[in-house]
């Protein structure tokens, strides 16, 4: 069992950047979900409501991000304009983080064709992990998330339209030796990596949007076949969310290692 693909999404809802190696930190993959789009309330605004912006590319930068969509001259912004203190909200978390380019704010508000205002985490993140003191970015509730190539395979089985792992938003994307043999695991290393299974992934509508076009699609799949297959006590699953036990580098094609399963066989 190897890790296959690897990505970060520097904005919630960006398109995700595909990587040869990340360094792993306790909030997560670095620049993962680092920048994000709200309502001027600060509540957060995400492909659920705006499936555009999976079209919406991030480049870090060593002082900010570059920010570009087709058709439109991109927008680059710098940490260092980012200083007014602005409240965020993702779900159910209320937690400070930094505004403050004007420029920024128009450039998304055009986009989305709504008043919206671009947020950074700051270096450090004011937010922490459910059930732990580590802090967390503006990923939904957990620092990571793993899905399994094999179950990919058997999802697409059942679908006329087969989806790629970009439809999963992940983080890290493995190839296992069976397809839910994540659902047995409760510790793993990849590489020099631990990490901790937290829970089954609970999916949404999010994942009928096709992360190339930046629209629904009309036959509301894999949602609908994943209602129908992956309906598990935590609701509509698919993939694990984590958290890192150590920091590191990860690397495509490092071996995975189950640590530990919650089933004894």
């Amino acid at each position: 069992m190897q890790l296959t693909e690897l990505y970060v999404h520097p904005m919630k809802s960006s398109r995700g950047n595909a990587l040869e190696a990340a360094a792993v930190t306790p909030r997560g993959l670095a620049h993962d979900r680092e920048w994000l789009l709200v309502e001027p309330d600060g509540r957060f605004i995400t492909g659920r409501t705006a499936p555009g912006l999976v079209r919406v590319e991030v480049e870090p930068t060593v002082d900010g991000a570059r920010f570009s969509t087709p058709g439109r001259a991109p927008l680059v912004v710098e940490h260092a304009a980012f200083t007014a203190p602005h409240d965020a909200t993702v779900w159910k978390d209320r937690f400070p983080a930094w505004h403050g380019d004007a420029t920024a704010d128009a450039w998304f508000s055009a986009f989305l064709g709504q008043p919206c205002r671009l947020l950074w985490l700051g270096r450090e993140s004011q937010r922490a992990q459910k059930d732990d003191a580590a802090e967390l970015s503006f990923a939904d509730g957990y620092p990571y998330l793993l899905i399994n190539r094999a179950s990919l395979a058997e999802l697409n089985a059942q679908l006329a339209e087969p989806v790629g792992a970009r439809h999963f938003r992940a983080n890290l994307v493995v190839d296992a030796d069976f397809a839910w043999q994540e659902d047995e695991w409760q510790r793993i290393r990849v590489g020099e990596v631990e990490f901790e299974i937290t829970k089954p992934c609970t999916r949404c509508v999010f994942t009928t949007v096709d992360p190339e076009r930046g629209e629904r699609r009309a036959d509301g799949e894999p949602m609908k076949t994943l209602i129908r297959t992956r309906a598990l006590p935590e609701g509509i699953c698919f993939g694990v969310n984590m958290r890192a036990l150590n920091s590191g580098t990860i690397r495509i094609g490092d071996a995975l290692e189950v640590l530990e399963s919650k089933f004894e066989f």
